[in-house]
Parts: C-alpha cells; sequence; structure tokens
C-alpha cells in the first residue's frame, strides 16, 4: 500500500527519494511543448476535478500543474466537485488545497469550485473557493460566460437562474461546469441520466457548445451529443484505473491510467484543448469550433454541428 502520510509530518528517507525522484520527472515532461496555441491575451484555464485528496499523487498533479503555468500562463482553474474527501476542517482546506496549489495560489491564480457530493455545503463560504457564499453562480472570462452549477441539488429556483443568466448571456461562449457528468461511459457511476433530462434541453436551446464534470475518476471526452461536447475530468486526485468502458457511439477519447487534469485556451471561435496526466503525458488534445448561431433559441439541432478535432496519443 502507498504511504499515505499526511504532507505535515515528516517522510521517511526513501519516501522523500521517491517523492523526489517524481517531481524531477513532472519538471522534466513539463518542459515538453504542449499541443496548445498559447496565444498572447487569449484566456487560458485549468480544469480539476475530484482533486481533493491530500495524497501524495495530488500534490504531484499540483507540481504538474505548477511547472505548466510557467510556460502556459493560465490565471484561473475551474474545479469540478468533490474538492474536499474525508475530513473538511480548516487544517483540512490547507493540506488538501492551499498546500497543493501554493505556488499557483501565489501567483495569483483564481480557482473557482463547483460542489460535489462530497463537498460540505458551508464550503460555499471558503474564500479561496471564490463562490461567495453561493451554491450556482456565473462569471466571464474575455468572450466565455462561466456557469458553476451545484449539480446535487437540482432545484427549481436553480432552473430559472440557469435559464435566464443563459438566456441574457451576451459572451460567445457559455461554459457550464458542475460535479455529476450528463454522459459517461466509466462503470462506477456513468451517465447522469435524469440530470441530463432537466440540464440537455437548455444547454442546447441557449447555444452552449461545451460542458465539464467529474465525479466518475477518469478522463473521457465524449463525441457532440446534440452539437454539445461534453468532458469529464475527475482524476485529478482520485483514480478508478481501468474504469472506462468506452462505447463507440459516444467515446471520443479516455484515459482511465493515471490521474489528471485538462488545460484549455479559447481565442475567438475556437477552444484548444489538452488533457495531460500526472506524468506529464498528453493524453488527449484537440480543437473544438464555435458555430455561429442565429438566434440561439431559434437554432434547431441541425444548426449545432461542431467542428471537433483530436486524439488520444494512447490511441484510445
Amino acid at each position: 500500500m502507498p504511504d499515505r502520510r499526511p504532507p505535515d509530518r515528516p517522510w521517511p528517507r526513501r519516501s522523500r527519494l521517491a517523492i523526489a525522484a517524481a517531481l524531477g520527472l513532472v519538471a522534466t515532461l513539463a518542459a515538453q511543448s504542449l499541443p496548445l496555441p498559447n496565444t498572447p491575451g487569449s484566456l487560458k484555464f485549468a480544469a480539476i476535478g475530484d482533486n481533493g485528496t491530500g495524497d501524495t499523487e495530488q500534490y504531484q498533479v499540483g507540481q504538474q500543474m505548477t511547472a505548466l503555468h510557467k510556460t502556459f500562463p493560465y490565471d484561473l482553474v475551474i474545479m469540478l466537485g468533490d474538492n474536499m474527501y474525508g475530513g473538511q476542517s480548516p487544517s483540512d482546506f490547507v493540506r488538501k488545497f492551499e498546500r497543493p496549489y501554493a505556488e499557483l495560489l501565489k501567483a495569483g491564480v483564481i480557482f473557482r469550485a463547483s460542489l460535489g457530493n462530497h463537498d460540505r455545503p458551508e464550503n460555499v463560504n471558503y474564500k479561496l473557493y471564490n463562490m461567495e457564499g453561493q451554491r450556482y453562480y456565473s462569471y466571464v472570462r474575455g468572450n466565455v460566460r462561466f456557469l458553476a452549477l451545484d449539480s446535487t441539488q437540482v432545484d427549481q429556483k436553480q432552473l430559472a437562474w440557469l435559464e435566464a443568466t443563459l438566456r441574457d448571456a451576451k459572451e460567445d461562449w457559455k461554459v457550464p461546469y458542475f460535479h455529476h457528468p450528463l454522459y459517461s461511459n466509466a462503470a462506477r457511476h456513468g451517465s447522469s441520466v435524469d440530470l441530463r433530462v432537466l440540464l440537455e434541453p437548455l444547454f442546447v436551446k441557449y447555444g452552449v457548445d461545451v460542458v465539464f464534470s467529474g465525479h466518475d475518476h477518469v478522463y473521457e471526452r465524449v463525441k457532440p451529443q446534440k452539437g454539445i461536447t461534453y468532458f469529464v475530468s475527475g482524476a485529478a486526485g482520485q483514480l478508478r484505473r481501468g474504469n472506462m468502458r468506452p462505447d463507440p457511439n459516444e467515446t471520443a477519447a479516455y484515459f482511465d491510467q493515471d490521474q489528471s487534469f485538462m488545460l484549455v485556451e479559447v481565442s475567438g471561435d475556437q477552444m484548444n484543448f489538452a488533457s495531460i496526466a500526472r506524468s506529464g503525458k498528453v493524453v488527449d488534445s484537440g480543437m473544438i469550433r464555435r458555430q455561429a448561431r442565429g438566434t440561439a433559441q431559434g437554432a434547431g439541432e441541425e444548426d449545432r454541428v461542431p467542428v471537433v478535432t483530436g486524439g488520444n496519443d494512447d490511441g484510445r
């Protein structure tokens, strides 16, 4: 069994050497070029889900994120829920969030959380999650309207807020993110069909192109469904190795062999993405081109055929 000592306790010399070697590997691999344009002035962000374990693997993902930030200077991280497992005391927030991402926080990177089923409701008040006490909320970065939803408690009030926010948004891109995936082909949880019935009609009606979720502890890129590309990225801390059961009609790419996170870049009508393993290997990458539409309310499914290119390095 791996040593799960909290990072605030001394590690045995052998463990320290192993961690040093792993982090050295992280730094070496991070120096490789990313398959992202890295255009000056573009919107750059990262996505992590199911991260808050406090285990060595979470710290190593954080080190990889920090190393890549030096060459791909993103200033936003969207959090896809289950940001905290187990104890959620002030010291847990230090060990499971502030320390793993200390260098990013010091560099001014803003983390914006959504809640998962393991997160306590009062975590909306934790300052560094930037939720400002709200279970669901919206904000704008560049030409992107982000919508952080609470998929654990979807009530009529949240649905009314979601429709009004999508309807009134003037930004080119509308990007919802939340914990439970509408589409997933992992064995442990899979698709949240009841949630899909509630949310997908609104996403289609108001011209959403991309959705990010976690919950299943794997990475999956789903083929466009009704014009929308869905990402499952729930392995920034937790991992269910070998848990994917890819569906040829839905799964475009997947990775279930290591912890992972995503980097995303938006420039005009183009969104580039890369999924990166804890080792630094790029396991999937590609581009989504937003489709111009007249009025979102008048757009039919036939008008919503996005250009999506990408491929998994492992051929999956």
